[in-house]
């Protein structure tokens, strides 16, 4: 229980904290949440600290928070597709990058679903190009801290001498 509070704590810090654009753990843990628990408890472990941080530091376009909230529901989703109890590089890497594109594609919608952008196919993609730059960040944050999680979790299982689950 301890290390889902951790997770938590980890995930609503970071987040509050300066940082670079979607350089967060948010879609690591939620990976690593939906690799190793039920994902009711994943999907609370990743929107909870985003919900109470932007409860504090103040809402934004309802429209576009639905989608923010809808794209970061697909870390754990993730997690538990691709990853679950399988762990090699390329199912927790294959995790990461279809998290990022999702969370690209779900979120940049609800931008545009918000009116920041005209209601037409080229402000669509309009948007979607202004975006591309923070794919990049969403791939370098969640590989960073995914490579954290799971990584640190090998290390610890093996010092305990738990046998990994491999594909």
């Amino acid at each position: 229980m301890a290390w889902k509070i951790a997770l938590f704590v980890l995930a609503a810090v970071a987040r509050r904290i300066p940082h670079p654009w979607n350089i967060t753990p948010v879609g690591g843990v939620g990976l690593f949440a939906g690799a190793n628990m039920p994902l009711w408890q994943a999907a609370l472990i990743t929107l909870g600290p985003v919900l109470l941080v932007d409860a504090f530091i103040g809402f934004y376009s309802p429209i576009s928070m639905v989608f923010v909230y809808a794209g970061l529901l697909m870390a754990p989703l993730m997690g538990r597709l691709l990853i679950g109890k399988r762990r090699t590089v390329l199912r927790i890497g294959s995790g990461v990058g279809a998290n990022a594109v999702l969370f690209y594609l779900i979120s940049n919608f609800g931008v545009w679903a918000a009116g920041y952008y005209p209601a037409t196919l080229e402000g669509l993609m309009a948007c979607y190009v202004a975006a591309l730059p923070f794919i990049a960040y969403s791939l370098l944050g969640d590989s960073l801290y995914a490579g954290l999680l799971f990584g640190g979790q090998a290390l610890y299982q093996r010092w305990r001498g738990v046998e990994t689950a491999q594909a």
